[in-house]
């Protein structure tokens, strides 16, 4: 599957389950404890925000704070949507794959940044399917996708403390172990 397709399936993905979130679930607690579910999906929502200007060549410093605090207001959902669509369009702008992203990490290429857009949007989308109770199956070539990009970057994700370290996966179901890779226990339900 082509990186872009992968993309755009998972800030769909995302988008969808956020649109489940009902009213009263919002403050819920989510498989990232320090982030109930308003907090993760404003994370997700910032890092959609900041995709913008950075696919288009800015850098931090020219971004500053405009993208700090929440992004959510009064219709979560709604933010979310245009967010992701904003996010989409700037990845699908002409020569948006050729440039260098400038990240606090350093220069990145755009295509290793959509990559880590698109894990972004994948695993916290099952976040929060599991936090509200949705289907927490996401699509499975993009699971593929995702998780070849990640074989090769786990260690550093780990060392960077990116990420918490891995758990034991409950059988062989590549999204099982995929979720296990970014320290997320497939199995987990609230109250955990």
């Amino acid at each position: 599957m082509d990186l872009l397709e992968a993309y755009r399936r998972s800030l769909a993905e995302f988008v969808d389950r956020v649109d489940q979130v009902g009213p009263g679930q919002w403050s819920d607690p989510t498989p990232c404890p320090d982030w109930d579910v308003r907090a993760l999906v404003n994370h997700v929502v910032g890092e959609d925000r900041w995709s913008v200007p950075l696919l288009a060549g800015r850098t931090i410093d020219e971004v500053g704070g405009r993208f700090d605090g929440d992004q959510l207001g009064a219709d979560p959902a709604t933010m979310a949507r245009e967010a992701a669509a904003q996010a989409e369009i700037a990845a699908t702008h002409p020569g948006a794959r050729d440039r260098t992203v400038h990240l606090s990490a350093g220069d990145t290429p755009a295509d290793e940044y959509l990559q880590q857009l698109l894990a972004e949007h994948l695993v916290h989308g099952w976040d929060v399917a599991v936090a509200i109770g949705a289907e927490p199956r996401l699509d499975p070539d993009v699971v593929q996708v995702c998780a070849r990009w990640f074989a090769g970057r786990v260690d550093d994700y780990r060392r960077n403390d990116l990420v918490r370290a891995a758990v034991r996966p409950p059988g062989d179901d590549e999204q099982d172990r995929l979720l296990a890779a970014f320290g997320r226990d497939p199995d987990w339900a609230p109250g955990d």
